[in-house]
């Protein structure tokens, strides 16, 4: 796969067939690297963890430090996949999220008692105290607790193009993606975000443009750039940037757009486990990573407090919040006298 910026190549070179946990060697650069050990295939875990990003990977090297035995879920499905370099992540800043991926999976191999499986859960049932999940290939796997590192799915305004630039010339957080665009003229979808956006953006902008897109200014608000009421009918790349077209019939052009998306879970399993949500539509969790549901914690952009508006979504948080869920899950063993 070669990603957008053109840096990375990952190649699958090897890969072992079902009687273990899947072994793949990704190439990076040139560079072979191992991402699951081989191990006899569980019908039983203590913890399944769901999902292969920060979260649920920091989960899994959290299980493995102290010899739990884990079973991580991965079925490639990843919010970042658009982007090309992931930023804000301190000795990583720079890095494409695939190579983060891949190397974190290569630490894993440390770990006897962490299984990585290239599958995905269809289902998850309470049995009693314990979990009941079935997979696509219609195995059945039993836990004594999950965590939940599934992330989100952004649902972008239905402008045309737009979808087509997402992670690249379109995002929504200014701390991962708004350094790049140093000097340049800025555009920001939604009349109700500008405040904020150009406030945070200010030291960094060369100059914004506000699509109103029926949306009003906060009350008290005022922005320094023209707020344009006319609406949005297609994003397109020209040069190094995008020209919006509008109803009326003008153009504008800009560097990057900013947006903030509205939020779904990109998994069935809150639903199915019956979890309390935030009005965000994210998992709502306590201090400890907890659920509704005892014995299902959650880490990552799926879930926050419910003090918090929405998720802290950059990677550091995400990959801190699948530490506390992997701790608070080995917690809930403890508890339960599974030593």
């Amino acid at each position: 796969m070669l990603l957008a910026s053109g840096v990375v190549r990952i190649s699958t070179v090897n890969r072992a067939e079902p009687r273990g946990c899947l072994q793949v060697d990704l190439k990076v650069d040139d560079r072979v690297m191992r991402t699951s050990q081989r191990t006899e295939l569980r019908s039983h875990t203590d913890i399944a963890i769901l999902g292969g990003g920060p979260a649920g990977l920091q989960a899994a090297l959290t299980a493995g430090r102290v010899g739990r035995q884990a079973t991580l879920f991965d079925d490639g499905t990843y919010r970042n996949a658009t982007v090309s370099h992931m930023h804000n992540v301190v000795t990583h800043d720079g890095t494409p999220p695939a190579q983060f991926r891949a190397a974190a999976r290569a630490e894993l191999t440390a770990y006897d008692t962490v299984c990585v499986r290239e599958e995905r859960v269809e289902t998850i049932e309470r049995d009693g105290e314990d979990f009941r999940l079935t997979l696509a290939s219609g195995d059945v796997l039993s836990a004594y607790a999950v965590v939940l590192a599934t992330g989100v799915r952004d649902e972008l305004p239905p402008i045309p193009g737009l979808q087509d630039v997402w992670g690249d010339l379109a995002a929504q957080c200014p701390f991962c993606h708004a350094f790049e665009f140093k000097g340049t003229r800025i555009g920001i979808i939604g009349a109700s975000a500008a405040g904020h956006y150009t406030a945070l953006m200010g030291p960094i902008a060369g100059g914004f443009v506000v699509f109103a897109e029926g949306q009003e200014l906060g009350e008290g608000v005022s922005v320094d750039a023209p707020v344009l009421t006319a609406r949005m009918t297609s994003v397109e790349r020209t040069g190094d940037g995008l020209r919006v077209s509008l109803d009326d019939g003008t153009t504008q052009d800009v560097a990057v757009l900013f947006v903030v998306p509205t939020l779904h879970q990109s998994a069935p399993f809150a639903e199915q486990l019956g979890l309390e949500l935030n009005p965000s539509g994210c998992v709502r969790i306590d201090e400890f990573a907890r659920t509704s549901v005892p014995g299902v914690t959650a880490g990552g952009d799926l879930a926050h407090l419910a003090a918090f508006p929405m998720p802290m979504a950059t990677v550091l948080m995400a990959a801190g919040g699948g530490q506390l869920a992997g701790h608070s899950a080995i917690a809930r063993l403890l508890a339960r006298g599974l030593r």
